[in-house]
């Protein structure tokens, strides 16, 4: 039997922001799922960023002004309990990433909110681009490492390009992000051709952060691209490819909107259920 995927979680990940997206509250539903599925996975503790990991990818005055409550968030306001959780979110992320690295297998950090956050700017329910924060501080202890991110989430990366090319990191990041090319429902064929290639594309990558967003579900408000089928496909080239490569990956949640008749987010829970079948599969 296969080791169970370890998930860098805690409760310090978890916040109520009053916004449309559940991504703040998302971290302690997905795992007590997969923890009531009697899924194989193990809970691991994070460990925070510091503010200096956070200026590697960021203003260090937009970190110091959003953790202190003197700048919106990512969501538009300045809760206290957002500004608290922010470490342990992008910690979460890299927290993941170094196990994956050091161990080459699969790891989870049940996370959301990174994509569209910017180096001096929140925005599109994302604060801190833990992306990059986690690429940055990986390089910073392995100066010779290079990192992956594919972004499955239905919408374009537009953060984690500005602050990549801002700091002039794309020597050790390759970036690929599926919402800059992909969106329509006629796309699903085609982006599920194209996938194995852009997998096997980070070949020379020691390890890949995969945002596996549950919002191109042809039924998210937000999004109207995959079946949940398609969905699983997806997971299953992502994780299949990479496991032909050698090449370790830390997943993430990203986005996800639908809700059921009761205003819960079962269908979203769902979808992330599957991603972590198909990474313990």
């Amino acid at each position: 039997m296969a080791d169970p995927v370890p998930v860098y979680f805690c409760p310090e990940m978890v916040a109520d922001a009053a916004s449309y997206s559940p991504s703040a509250a998302k971290p302690a539903a997905v795992v007590a799922r997969f923890l009531d599925r009697g899924l194989p996975v193990v809970v691991a503790r994070p460990d925070p960023v510091t503010e200096g990991d956070l200026a590697r990818a960021h203003a260090p005055s937009y970190v110091r002004e959003v953790l202190a409550g003197r700048r919106d968030n990512g969501f538009g306001n300045r809760r206290a309990d957002v500004a608290r959780s922010l470490p342990f979110t992008s910690g979460a992320m890299l927290s993941a990433a170094r196990a994956a690295l050091a161990c080459q297998r699969v790891t989870c950090a049940p996370c959301s909110g990174f994509h569209h956050a910017a180096w001096d700017h929140g925005a599109g329910f994302c604060t801190f681009n833990g992306l990059v924060v986690t690429a940055a501080a990986l390089h910073a202890e392995r100066p010779g490492v290079r990192v992956g991110i594919l972004d499955c989430d239905m919408h374009y990366g537009d953060g984690t390009d500005e602050i990549l090319d801002r700091l002039g990191l794309r020597g050790f990041v390759q970036h690929v992000t599926i919402g800059a090319r992909f969106g329509a429902r006629e796309d699903a064929a085609p982006f599920l051709s194209a996938l194995p290639e852009l997998v096997r594309a980070f070949r020379g990558c020691d390890v890949l952060l995969y945002q596996a967003g549950a919002d191109p579900h042809v039924d998210d408000p937000l999004g109207g691209f995959l079946t949940t089928d398609e969905l699983a496909r997806r997971d299953a080239i992502v994780f299949g490819e990479a496991r032909a490569l050698g090449l370790p990956v830390a997943w993430n949640l990203a986005g996800g909107y639908q809700r059921d008749a009761r205003g819960g987010i079962e269908p979203v829970l769902q979808i992330h259920e599957n991603t972590l079948r198909a990474c313990a599969g």
